[in-house]
């Protein structure tokens, strides 16, 4: 193994470095563990599609821009629909709502791949549709939107999975639903960054001796204007800095950040 001059000066914890035969002999070790992964991943995949299913009344009602309308119309047609369950603060401002479900909707923002595949896609939130409406425009998303509010069993629910159902006709079934890490899919981001050399840099996270400690979970999903991550009152969800037509300077009103 070859190093260079400056190890001395690296940053704490940094990858050793060495000559491109040695590297290529450690990746190729490491290739056998991740293709045994995804063949792993494969057959949770394939359980999953064998999972029991739930029978509901699709003709539960769901407020969206047109007004009440069946749950069957999410299906768009479609025999597959995946919505995303988005919690909801009522009264907070834009900034005040909540930034991990921020951050699965902003990367779920186009469905056009799942609906090349058959699958419609929606995102429901228990907010009142008055409030949902102007949150939904003022972050340019561009999916379909419905307010669960007071809906019971699998058409509404708890808040913050990913979730999928079927449909045959007019009968509609729960088929799948998770939450926590189980959302990670949706964003591709985390799996980008678990390719990197400081991953996530959260504190959890299995590291090389010497590399610092690391952060609390998801300290990088809010940030100030000059995008620095914080939780403090001037902090948003990160995308809504870059929204459609956003300035730093503009208000969002007068609540503290929910965190």
């Amino acid at each position: 193994m070859t190093t260079s001059s400056d190890d001395a000066n690296a940053l704490p914890g940094r990858p050793p470095v060495v000559d491109l035969a040695t590297w290529q002999a450690a990746r190729d070790e490491l290739l056998v563990r991740e293709k045994a992964h995804t063949r792993e991943g494969d057959a949770i995949a394939a359980a999953r599609r064998r999972l029991p299913m739930v029978e509901f009344d699709g003709t539960v009602e769901v407020v969206g821009p047109d007004g009440p309308v069946p749950f069957l119309d999410l299906f768009q047609g479609r025999e597959e629909l995946v919505a995303y369950k988005h919690m909801w603060y009522d009264g907070a401002p834009h900034q005040g709502q909540c930034e991990g479900c921020t951050d699965a909707a902003w990367n779920l923002k186009d469905a056009v791949y799942l609906n090349a595949r058959g699958v419609s896609f929606a995102i429901l939130t228990t907010g009142p549709w008055e409030e949902v409406a102007a949150f939904v425009e003022f972050m340019g998303y561009a999916q379909p939107w419905y307010s669960v509010r007071d809906v019971e069993g699998p058409a509404g629910g708890e808040m913050g999975y990913l979730t999928g159902y079927l449909r045959e006709g007019d009968r509609v079934f729960l088929t799948y639903s998770t939450t926590g890490r189980g959302i990670e899919p949706a964003n591709a981001s985390f799996g980008v960054l678990d390719m990197t050399p400081y991953g996530r840099g959260e504190a959890w996270e299995d590291k090389p001796e010497g590399r610092p400690e690391g952060n609390a979970p998801c300290w990088y999903w809010r940030s100030d204007a000059d995008g620095n991550a914080t939780w403090g009152p001037t902090s948003r969800p990160v995308p809504q800095w870059t929204r459609p037509g956003a300035t730093p300077v503009e208000s969002l009103g007068r609540y503290g950040p929910h965190h």
